[in-house]
C-alpha cells in the first residue's frame, strides 16, 4: 500500500507543520505519509515537530530536484526517538 502524500513545497513554516499535522490527523496509527518539502527550515523543523507529536520519522532524503521527501509513520502518542543533528 502506498503512503498518503502531501506536497508543501510552496509553503513556509509554520504552515508546513500545520498542513502536515492536519493530514496526519486523517490517518490511522501505523499509516505512512510522504511529505514533499523544500527549504532548510522545514527540513529541520518537520521531523522534530513530528517526533515531538509522537510520530516516527521513517526517512528523509533529497528528491534530486532541490527539495526533500520526508516519510512519517503516524504514531499513537508519546515521544519517538529520532536522531537530531
Amino acid at each position: 500500500m502506498s503512503p498518503a502524500t502531501l506536497d508543501i513545497r510552496s509553503e513556509v513554516c509554520p504552515i508546513t507543520w500545520v498542513r502536515t499535522k492536519l493530514k496526519l490527523d486523517t490517518l490511522a496509527p501505523g499509516e505512512r505519509l510522504e511529505v514533499r518539502l523544500r527549504g532548510e527550515e522545514p527540513r529541520r523543523n518537520l521531523p522534530r515537530s513530528a517526533q515531538e507529536d509522537g510520530h516516527a520519522v521513517v526517512s528523509l532524503e533529497s528528491d534530486g530536484d532541490g527539495g526533500f521527501r520526508l516519510v512519517l509513520e503516524k504514531g499513537t502518542g508519546g515521544e519517538v526517538a529520532w536522531p537530531r543533528s
